[in-house]
């Protein structure tokens, strides 16, 4: 009994000595969403993601973040109802002390995980983080934690139902060969044309991937007084005008920036690699994280920002790829070098994808508007997206001027006739108006212009 009562004391005693758990704060700053977003940028281009795969990484993790953050910031509103086929997401234990955000970021980093290839490099970024929070107060990290999976769980569920999968395994697209007015693939790697089905994929606002059915482009026609001939030699003349400037033209330069082809293809001798680039919609979302620091705006607001033109973009992706495959027009290159000039090249390396519409131009034009209904018009900013690949910075005025250069340098690239770039640029435009208007994601519409 004795040594029983000795026992008990000095349990009591190791008990009552033991170091407190660690109470101190966590505070979620904006540049750690930042910095996930721009690692699945960075894991996108390793893995070479096609720009509406991409739109689709981006869009989930932003989406489930930023279901959390609505569910407890009065000045939010949930999607729920408001985006199709998604429902709310778990309510939090009310029992638990919970850092919000934190659980918001947790979502994001677990859905761009399972959205990407190479999951270590996600993991990495991660589990710094993990380390941090949890020395500080490693039952608030914990619950949160905890919390955030649960709601990455719901929204992964909702995810898997936008019919992704069903078209990694549907037939890949065939080229007509006796239409000559149809798309054939270009060189130097030939490839066939990408996500042929993508408007099969479930959009996150439109009513169904044609609902923004453009007007046809112009009939394909070797007549010299037809229209669909006339932007042709426009192409080809636009081209051979800035080629005598020199690579340091205006119109070069523009080209080189807005790229954003992630297949583009070098060869040296008998050896074909891959050079590295990042989709017209990581461009984007890296134009609305300047937006975001120049405004110094909150974590909220910064992921307010990136949802909305996430989710705007996606369905863009949807819309053009929808008349691309439709229409299935062939590029200026093919038809220039089999009936005008032979050894002509684009300025940029044309994408293995239908001409109509410009996929950068639908995806600016829903971009620049969703951006400056959240940051105001006239919203000067300085680009500095492409730094990282070796192009300098370019300044711009609004979000509409940075759209309208983003459009018409598909022209000095040689890769889009102008109908592709002007209708698809209006196309992404009444697009993005369509979500500014059916979206309602402020509860106090005073939030985007703090």
């Amino acid at each position: 009994m004795k040594k029983i009562l000795i026992a008990l004391l000095s349990l009591a005693f190791a008990v009552s000595c033991k170091a407190p758990q660690k109470e101190e704060p966590i505070n979620i700053t904006p540049e750690e969403l930042d910095a996930s977003i721009d690692r699945v940028t960075e894991i996108m281009i390793h893995d070479i993601f096609s720009p509406p795969v991409a739109s689709r990484i981006f869009a989930y993790p932003n989406i489930a973040a930023y279901e959390i953050v609505a569910a407890t910031n009065d000045n939010y509103n949930s999607l729920a109802g408001q985006l199709n086929g998604l429902t709310a997401i778990p309510e939090p234990d009310t029992t638990k002390t919970l850092n919000y955000e934190l659980a918001a970021l947790v979502a994001h980093m677990e859905l761009s995980k399972r959205l990407i290839f190479s999951e270590d490099r996600m993991e990495a970024l991660r589990d710094s983080l993990y380390m941090v929070w949890e020395g500080k107060n490693p039952v608030l990290f914990s619950d949160s934690k905890a919390y955030g999976l649960q709601v990455a769980d719901h929204i992964g569920e909702w995810m898997n139902k936008d019919n992704y999968a069903q078209t990694r395994t549907m037939p890949k697209f065939t080229v007509d060969a006796d239409d000559p007015g149809r798309w054939q693939p270009t060189p130097p790697a030939y490839m066939d044309g990408i996500e042929p089905h993508w408007n099969k994929i479930r959009p996150f606002v439109l009513d169904s991937a044609a609902q923004f059915k453009p007007v046809p482009p112009p009939a394909y026609s070797l007549e010299e007084d037809s229209a669909f001939y006339k932007e042709l030699k426009e192409v080809y003349d636009v081209r051979n005008k800035i080629t005598e400037e020199g690579d340091s033209s205006e119109e070069i330069q523009i080209a080189r920036f807005w790229d954003c082809n992630p297949y583009v293809s070098v060869t040296r001798g008998h050896l074909m690699f891959a050079t590295k680039k990042i989709t017209p919609g990581a461009h984007w979302m890296g134009i609305a994280k300047i937006a975001a620091r120049k405004t110094k705006s909150d974590f909220a607001k910064t992921l307010f920002a990136y949802t909305k033109a996430s989710v705007a973009m996606a369905d863009a992706f949807i819309s053009c790829w929808d008349e691309k495959y439709r229409s299935n027009l062939i590029r200026p290159e093919t038809v220039i070098n089999q009936h005008i000039d032979d050894s002509w090249k684009p300025v940029l390396q044309t994408p293995p994808f239908p001409e109509y519409t410009s996929g950068h131009s639908v995806v600016s034009g829903a971009a620049s508007v969703v951006l400056t209904e959240v940051f105001g018009d006239n919203f000067s900013f300085d680009d500095d997206t492409e730094v990282p690949y070796g192009l300098p910075i370019r300044s711009f005025k609004s979000f509409k001027q940075a759209a309208d250069e983003a459009a018409i340098s598909r022209m000095y690239g040689g890769i889009h006739y102008r109908a592709a770039i002007e209708v698809g640029v209006k196309q992404g435009r009444d697009l993005g108006t369509f979500v500014v208007n059916k979206l309602h994601m402020l509860s106090d519409k005073k939030v985007a212009q703090n």
